[in-house]
């Protein structure tokens, strides 16, 4: 006490600020022990009819269960890539062209059709109706884009307008 009155502390500040600090510490106790609570009330629920070596078991088997899943997706995956591969070498670039063949004939009803690769391999069918003497098929390779024959105009706008054919767009796996 006389070390306040040297000091020229009047102690009945110093009471009120002991108390203020001790009610401090009260509420956070409280509040302290509250989380605890709940968290002892979600540890027990968790342990609920559980002992050490059966939940060691439950997490032993999910464990497993996320491996063979892991193995599955791997499996998946190459399966997915296997099937993009194959896709690359598949006719997916198209263009049709619809044409009168011959004079005496109406209606469109011949056609030139090219089918390409994305890397523009493939061939053009050309069916040309007549109707006299029936219906003629040709088929023309094409390696690159391009064909080692002349190609009639009805032909080359049909492979003009299948390599600018998109197709399917390119994955997105690889």
């Amino acid at each position: 006490m006389k070390y306040f009155n040297s000091a020229g502390i009047d102690i009945g500040y110093v009471v009120i600020g002991m108390a203020v600090v001790i009610i401090i510490l009260f509420i956070m106790l409280v509040i302290n022990m509250s989380k605890v609570k709940n968290m002892c009330a979600r540890y027990e629920k968790f342990m609920e009819g559980e002992d050490g070596k059966s939940l060691e078991k439950t997490i032993s088997d999910k464990l497993d269960a996320i491996s063979v899943l892991e193995d599955s997706v791997k499996d998946i995956n190459g399966q997915i890539k296997d099937i993009v591969r194959i896709l690359e070498k598949t006719y997916k670039k198209t263009g049709l062209v619809k044409y009168d063949a011959f004079e005496e004939v109406g209606g469109q009803l011949s056609f030139a059709l090219a089918l390409l690769t994305s890397e523009n391999d493939g061939f053009i069918l050309n069916s040309m109706y007549s109707s006299r003497e029936g219906c003629f098929n040709y088929v023309k390779e094409v390696i690159n884009g391009e064909t080692f024959v002349i190609l009639s105009a009805e032909e080359q706008q049909a492979l003009n307008e299948a390599k600018h054919n998109n197709g399917l767009k390119k994955s997105i796996i690889e």
